[in-house]
């Protein structure tokens, strides 16, 4: 599982013209789910997500979670996350899960979050969707399960 976490001051996705997610202070995460993908992947990484420390505390120093500012986590699922590069110039994309694979664990990993006392608002799996974030720092992170060792599964 592979995601691209972006502190935001807010975030939002459309669908055919239709605001169907908006959050403020928060977490823009793109989420993209491999064909090798298990359950337990989404568990860990959003635990990992949901503790993650990039807001500043009082003396401007990175060390609260999205939890601790009372953010929420925009999800927005992103097969391309998956698109292999190498070899010529269009994306091969044969890693990613296939779609119903993917809804299932992409729905898992929204739960999860959810389950970490997190506030989730969703894109729309499978939809061409505009999404809006409004960068704030700009802060980016890049996390990928791809690697880990099994033994680390369950540690937050």
């Amino acid at each position: 599982m592979r995601a691209v976490v972006q502190r935001v001051t807010s975030g939002s996705v459309d669908v055919a013209g239709e605001r169907v997610a908006t959050i403020e202070r928060g977490l823009v995460v793109l989420v993209g789910i491999g064909a090798d993908d298990r359950p337990e992947d989404g568990e860990r990484l959003a635990a990992k997500i949901a503790g993650l420390r990039v807001f500043d505390d009082d003396r401007g120093k990175l060390s609260r979670s999205v939890i601790d500012v009372d953010g929420a986590v925009l999800a927005v699922p992103n097969f391309t996350l998956y698109g292999d590069i190498r070899d010529g110039r269009r994306p091969d994309l044969t890693k990613a899960a296939p779609p119903d694979k993917g809804q299932r664990l992409y729905d898992a990993f929204c739960g999860a979050l959810r389950g970490n006392g997190v506030r989730v608002e969703s894109g729309r799996f499978g939809a061409l969707m505009r999404v809006t974030i409004e960068a704030d720092g700009p802060v980016t992170i890049v996390a990928s399960t791809d690697g880990w060792a099994e033994a680390d599964l369950g540690r937050g």
